[in-house]
């Protein structure tokens, strides 16, 4: 065979990279039930569709080159759903995937081709942080800051990020500068492991209490999603990708609808209480009015007042921004705030149009909420809507109540407000407004106390916005779905693209 030498040359090159760190730290994670990092390629892309780029980059350091099979991180492109996608995948094998010289060019190639040829980017992470060797010294900190836009965030294509072991260092940042973050449970994450921090103060930490999943899903909010499987996590990755654009230069994508979805919004009333006071899960009205099974929640465990998530309605992706009454009573907190305003990044950045369901009692407010600085996280919610130019629908369930109005998509800051009939528009709950404006408990008088509380429903009735022209239309909560897929398809009809002045809108804050 002509060129036998080289191309068995090839061979030993192909198999040496292809064995990663050795058998004996492969077994063990098979053991473990933790796929390793070109399993987790397999798993994520399509069939036979990976391309690998920098399979034969090896560590700087001569005393490195012969045991760092691809730098430790496997990089390159394949497809998902048919569609192209650029990925870099950890191997925690090699040198617990530290980052060095060379793997880190491995990741501004991936990053700068997605940009540049419109297509998604997705980080699987596990890495120990920095390579010392390769970051000691004055020569270490000359690798650092020659790319002026490693962590440049601008949106122009989507990025995704998979927690799938220790996280430190580019694992970390890159995960805090995705639009998705799906973590599996004993990951971690954090600035550097439990040992350097125990080791840096002085005192000894708990790795999970440092960065685990609850801490990230329920606190941080930096994760979007927890699974409690490597498997579980990628289809998240596929999944998430599925409602979204390839770049924003595209229409969110659409699917086809499953049979009997249009029978679903007869369930609006059945999830909807009687009383005004009673709670109840808002995700049972968005499964109503959404394709069936198309509800994919987004930060669940975070700020848990609002419910955010894509779906599709018609087909077509929409981002669902919906008060929760079953926790708090819908009061919004400082979390949930800042969860509606990174959403509404989300969506604006990717050409997904935003449907609001509203349902109220106001901001919940207290010293503790002044301390964390209420009032701001208020008007950046309000200064990301003002720049949203995707299509906004706001649908007035119940209460919507004081400067939350706006915040919610109510008056302008909506493309299109409709309201059902058990709306109920006031700046305060009605009793309470009685109290502060007549300075009059029911037990004080009750009977001018009920004259004066209907007076004000009444002049806080949907009837009363309609008058105005404030709200667009009162519907029947059970035509809900049939009035959105008639204005998405007047609004998106030919396909929607933002104008995506958030783009640059900080990434965690």
């Amino acid at each position: 065979m002509k060129h036998a030498a080289q191309l068995e040359e090839l061979a030993r090159y192909t198999a040496h990279a292809e064995a990663m760190g050795g058998e004996k730290k492969l077994a063990a994670r098979r053991e473990a039930g933790v796929l390793n990092a070109r399993e987790r390629l397999d798993v994520l892309l399509d069939a036979d569709s990976f391309l690998e780029s920098g399979m034969f980059a090896r560590g700087i350091r001569p005393e490195v080159a012969a045991t760092t099979p691809a730098d430790s991180k496997v990089a390159g492109y394949g497809r998902i759903d048919g569609r192209n996608v650029a990925v870099v995948s950890n191997d925690f094998t090699v040198l617990g995937a530290s980052s060095s010289a060379i793997n880190g060019k491995k990741i501004r190639h991936m990053r700068e081709v997605a940009t540049e040829r419109g297509m998604p980017l997705v980080f699987l992470g596990e890495s120990a942080g920095a390579r010392m060797p390769d970051r000691m010294g004055a020569s270490g900190r000359a690798m650092l800051g020659q790319d002026l836009v490693e962590y440049l965030r601008d949106r122009k294509t989507p990025w995704v990020s998979a927690l799938l072991g220790n996280c430190f260092g580019s694992s970390t940042w890159y995960s805090c500068m995705s639009d998705f973050a799906v973590m599996r449970k004993g990951a971690t994450m954090a600035v550097a492991s439990s040992r350097v921090t125990s080791i840096a103060i002085n005192q000894e930490v708990d790795a999970e209490e440092l960065g685990g999943w609850r801490l990230h899903a329920e606190i941080t909010g930096l994760v979007d999603m927890v699974v409690d499987t490597d498997e579980q996590a990628l289809q998240a990755v596929r999944r998430f990708l599925d409602y979204l654009p390839s770049n924003n230069g595209e229409p969110a994508p659409r699917r086809s609808v499953p049979p009997g979805t249009d029978e679903t919004g007869q369930g609006v009333l059945e999830a909807l209480p009687e009383s005004r006071t009673t709670v109840y899960d808002v995700r049972h009205i968005i499964n109503s009015i959404v394709d069936l099974d198309s509800f994919f929640e987004i930060k669940a465990r975070f700020g848990k007042s609002i419910a955010t998530g894509l779906a599709r309605i018609d087909g077509r992706t929409v981002g669902i921004l919906a008060n929760n009454p079953k926790f708090k009573g819908g009061a919004i907190d400082i979390d949930a705030m800042r969860k509606a305003t990174s959403f509404l990044v989300l969506c604006d950045s990717y050409n997904i149009p935003i449907v609001f369901l509203v349902d109220q009692p106001g901001f919940l407010i207290g010293t503790d909420s002044e301390k964390r600085w209420a009032p701001g996280r208020i008007m950046n919610w309000m200064n990301a809507i003002s720049l949203v130019s995707v299509p906004k629908i706001s649908i007035i369930m119940r209460k919507s109540y004081g400067q939350a109005y706006l915040n919610m998509g109510g008056g302008k800051n909506s493309h299109e407000v409709l309201a059902w009939p058990t709306a109920d528009l006031g700046f305060v709950d009605p009793a309470l407004g009685v109290h502060i404006l007549h300075k009059l408990k029911r037990e004080d008088d009750p009977e001018r106390f009920d004259g004066l509380l209907a007076e004000i429903r009444k002049d806080s009735s949907p009837w009363s916005l309609a008058a105005l022209y404030e709200t667009h239309a009162v519907i029947d909560p059970r035509d809900t779905r049939k009035m959105l897929k008639g204005l998405l398809d007047v609004h998106c009809g030919r396909g929607f693209v933002g104008k995506h002045a958030l783009s640059n809108w900080p990434t965690s804050y």
